[in-house]
């Protein structure tokens, strides 16, 4: 993991079109600016785990085998 340290006002950059701000700092909390693309998904942490387990749930009750479709996925991500 990369650590960085930044003041209010300072950016991080990912890629060439993702921009991270620091907007506020207040005690133990910070906010957060994010530009990105409207194509790439941007959740705080237990939202994203959230929709995950919800498509989980929603596999399984079509009965589709997760098995099968993580070893398609393991094999893209492979090639």
């Amino acid at each position: 993991m990369l650590v960085l340290t930044r003041k209010k006002g300072e950016k991080i950059v990912i890629g060439d079109n993702i921009v991270l701000t620091v907007v506020d700092i207040k005690g133990d909390q910070i906010q957060l600016g994010i530009e990105a693309p409207r194509d790439i998904p941007v959740h705080r942490e237990e939202v994203y785990k959230e929709i995950q387990e919800e498509n989980v749930r929603a596999l399984e009750a079509k009965g589709v085998d997760l098995e099968s479709i993580q070893k398609l996925l393991e094999k893209k991500k492979g090639e």
